[in-house]
């Protein structure tokens, strides 16, 4: 009985040091790259006309040639372009602690993906369009300043209080990641709403590793308040998945209902109000969590892995 409870206790020792070791790697990982932030929406928020041609030879890719001259002059004199960028002006006046931080993310990105290159950084000013606020390409990244004013900002009335609550210069980073996870994490082949979560699993686990700095809360893009209520509640969340019968359905209502953006998630429960959107997500984070400490796999290895495999053999356990 002694030697059962003595080699029980190693295992315990040895998943707790596994879980430990992947976050003190990502943690330890020292900077290899040095990178200067591009400012273009500064450089063209200042231009004249002379000064954009040159700046027109030096980011060709940024001025489609289908459009004429007219059109980047007359948005020059737009009122609302002109406000846009006073206020990221004032609100990214130094760039110096992002510069560090996507430093350190590229490093990061380099080291688990070795065939990524060194992007260039260029912050732009895209007038508030939401599903362009930060891309990570393998040749550029770009981050649009106004996005990131302050969910408060005026500039954002018109959106609903659960997109605003992600317009903080605190979400730069994960949505780096996020855009980045898409170029390497295959889209789930069934569509069952078990494959949607661990596929989104996956995304936020690359999170774990790529910005290991950044709260939990954060990387998810909740409050902490949302944060934790997920947490006490992650047992009976699970139950009811599994009460309805729901992991292996794929009717596309369950994304809508349990992935996709939304102001709660809907259980058409009590509860409702209560919840964050996207609590698909965050269990599909959680039971990649759990497959991570269970299996000795790399991260490449994880993201070309099946979801039901890595359900499976995860030995998710919902804390109650």
């Amino acid at each position: 009985m002694k030697k059962f409870i003595l080699c029980l206790l190693s295992l315990i020792v040895l998943v707790g040091c596994k879980k430990d070791d992947a976050k003190e790697e990502a943690v330890s990982i020292k900077k290899t790259v040095n990178l200067d932030i591009e400012r273009f929406d500064n450089m063209y928020a200042h231009a004249t006309t002379e000064s954009l041609h040159t700046l027109k030879k030096e980011y060709p890719f940024l001025f489609p040639s289908q459009f004429p001259d007219t059109t980047w002059t007359n948005k020059l004199k737009d009122k609302y372009f002109i406000a846009l960028n006073n206020e990221v002006e004032k609100k990214f006046a130094n760039t110096s602690a992002l510069e560090d931080q996507i430093e350190m993310l590229v490093s990061r990105v380099k080291y688990y993906f070795p065939e990524e290159k060194t992007p260039r950084v260029i912050t732009l000013v895209n007038e508030v369009i939401l599903d362009k606020k930060a891309l990570y390409t393998n040749d550029f990244i770009f981050i649009s300043l106004d996005t990131y004013l302050g969910k408060s900002h005026e500039f954002y009335d018109v959106f609903a209080a659960y997109q605003k609550q992600n317009l903080e210069s605190n979400q730069i980073l994960p949505d780096l990641v996020t855009n980045f996870a898409f170029r390497k994490i295959l889209p789930s082949q069934d569509k069952t709403l078990i494959s949607e979560m661990i596929y989104f699993g996956k995304l936020h686990y690359l999170k774990d590793l790529l910005i290991p700095e950044s709260k939990d809360y954060e990387k998810i893009g909740y409050t902490p308040q949302q944060y934790k209520w997920c947490e006490e509640n992650e047992a009976q969340m699970w139950s009811y998945l599994i009460e309805k019968k729901l992991l292996y359905d794929n009717n596309i209502k369950n994304y809508q209902r349990f992935i996709e953006e939304a102001p709660f998630t809907k259980f058409y429960e009590e509860i409702d109000r209560e919840s964050p959107g996207r609590i698909g997500q965050w269990i599909g984070w959680q039971i990649v969590r759990s497959y991570m400490e269970n299996n000795n796999v790399t991260i490449d290895q994880l993201l070309k892995t099946e979801p039901i495999e890595i359900f499976n053999n995860s030995k998710y356990k919902p804390k109650k």
